[in-house]
Order: structure tokens, then sequence, then C-alpha cells
């Protein structure tokens, strides 16, 4: 059995967690505002402007000019707290659970099954933990600063809607959050076969120019990490998606009377939507998330490799200065 590489904190899945939360945070600030979108076109219920891109134009006019650019980063706080803390919890956890299944092995090559079934009990865990965050994420996302219902600060939100809704309002949504895991499984599942597909065609390359592969180069080009990120977000996003649309209607608190349940969602959505009504939103997250899921992806696999390579220079200059 190989031995695992040093850390650079405590443990590797620490260091994960750290690259996970960077990325999150990275994230955020780069696409909020789209991100505040795709929640208010996931809840409407009228009919949307022809084409994606005057949709997205004329909604981001209509905020900036009725709140002013504020109104672009409206419930930032929220959405920085619940995308640093599910990508840290998730890579935290999602690193223990493929060292588990490896058997503290970094050579074993893991099945497809193992990085899915990991990947859905890393996701499982974290939307739990996270899923009242996204409660008032939501709310914040879709109200206006001067409603008296609105949220000031995510303390404020998850305060107000436990006195007034007890636990069972912050967890509204968990079961399809719960059911959401399956998009979080199949990116991870497809983006991990195809970064072995990249380090396995690396090597050959170093073997084949006579190099040495040395762990300091257990990286990818940036490029390579955007393509395989973004193909890897498209296949489960598509097969997806009808449930973030449902769960963002049922978590809206607006709209709490016109869907009480999630049968009585589906069946009003479908009802007087059709099955567009499951993709509402879809164009407008396709913009957002891709761009936002390459950030996350090559800002993570960069501080992760950066983590790595300072763990293993920091062990080498300590073996250097025992041996003088």
């Amino acid at each position: 059995m190989s031995q695992q590489p040093p850390s650079f904190f405590p443990t590797a899945a620490i260091d994960h967690a750290f690259a996970g939360l960077g990325a999150g945070v990275v994230a955020v600030l780069c696409m909020h505002p789209l991100d505040l979108l795709k929640v208010k076109f996931q809840v409407a219920t009228d009919k949307p402007r022809s084409g994606v891109g005057k949709q997205i134009w004329f909604a981001l006019k209509d905020i900036k000019d009725q709140q002013g650019w504020r109104g672009l980063y409206r419930g930032v706080g929220p959405n920085l707290a619940g995308n640093a803390t599910s990508w840290g919890f998730y890579f935290l956890f999602y690193h223990m659970l493929k060292t588990r299944a490896s058997g503290g092995d970094p050579d074993y090559k893991l099945s497809p099954g193992s990085y899915l079934l990991c990947s859905a009990e890393a996701s499982a865990v974290t939307a739990i933990m996270t899923n009242p965050i996204w409660v008032v994420k939501v709310r914040m996302f879709t109200t206006r600063p001067e409603d008296p219902t609105s949220y000031r600060n995510l303390w404020h939100g998850l305060s107000s809607i436990y006195r007034t809704e007890g636990v069972g309002g912050l967890y509204r949504g968990t079961s399809l959050a719960l059911l959401g895991v399956s998009n979080g499984a199949l990116q991870f599942t497809t983006y991990e076969e195809m970064k072995r597909w990249g380090f396995e065609r690396k090597r050959r390359q170093f073997i084949e120019a006579g190099k040495k592969y040395t762990p300091g180069d257990d990286k990818l080009s940036n490029t390579a990490y955007t393509v395989m990120s973004g193909a890897s977000k498209v296949i489960a996003l598509a097969l997806t998606y009808p449930y973030q649309v449902i769960r963002s209607r049922i978590q809206n608190n607006a709209t709490a009377t016109l869907y009480p349940t999630i049968p009585a969602c589906i069946f009003r959505t479908f009802h007087e939507e059709g099955v567009r009504g499951f993709y509402r939103g879809l164009g407008t997250n396709l913009v957002r998330v891709l761009p936002g899921t390459c950030v996350t992806f090559v800002v993570y696999e960069n501080l992760a490799w950066l983590l790595r390579t300072s763990a293993l220079r920091r062990t080498q200059r300590k073996l250097v200065g025992t041996s003088c």
C-alpha cells in the first residue's frame, strides 16, 4: 500500500475542505447576480420573455433600476455562507469517504459506482446541514428590502423562521434537497472518470518523453479542469433540474399557499405550465452554473494542489534538516 502524501493542515480532508470553502467564496462573488436571477425565474409563474439573453438582460436591468447596484447582491451573505460551507463540508466528507473506500491507499482506483456512492453520501450530509441557509437565501432572493416580511441578514432570517415556523420551517424542501444529491453524484462520477483519464494520459506522455512523474505533477491544465467540470455539470443538470424548480417553489414563502406540498407543487406546475414549467430558469441556470462550476472546480483544484505541494516541500525541508 502506498503511503498517503503529506497534508498542509493536520489531515488531508481538512486540506480539501479549505480548498472547497475558498472555491465556494470565489464562485459566489463572481456569479451572485445570475444566481439571484435563477431563483427569481424558478419561482415565477408568469410567461417569460422570449430569448434567454433578453430575459437575463432585462431582469438585471429591472433590479438595478429599482434597487440599485446593491439589489444585484441582495442575499449575498446567505449565498456566501451556503456555498462556502456546502463546498467545504462536501469536499471534507467526500475525501474522507473516498479514503475509507480505498482503504487509505492513494493509488487504489475506485469504480464509478464507488464514486457515485461517496458523492451521494457526502451530498446528503451536506444538504441536511445547510438546508436552513438555503431557505433564507431563497426568501431573501424573492423579496424586496422594503418588504416588511423581508429578512435583514442570514441570522435574522434563521431566527425569524424558527420563531414563526419552528424547526420544520428551516427544513422546508429538505426531501427535495436529498433528491438533489443525484445531481452532485452524477456530476462527480463523470468528473472523476474524466479526471482519471486526463491523469493517465499525462502519465503516458511523461513516460514517452522519458520524464519522471513526481507528486508535484499531479495537476492538469486549467483548460482541462474547465472542460471536464462544465461537461459533467451539463450532463447532471439535464437529468436533475426539475427538482430544483420544485424546491425553490416549496421554500418560497410568498407562494406557500400555492404550493403547500411537493405533490401539490408538481401537479399545479404541470397543470398550469406543462413540462416546460419544470425547466423554468434553465437557460439562466446554464449561463450561471457553467461559469460558476468551472470557477469553483478550477479554484478548488488549484488550491488543493497548492496545499499538497506546500506540504510536500515542508516535509522535504524537514527531512533535509534532519539529515544534516
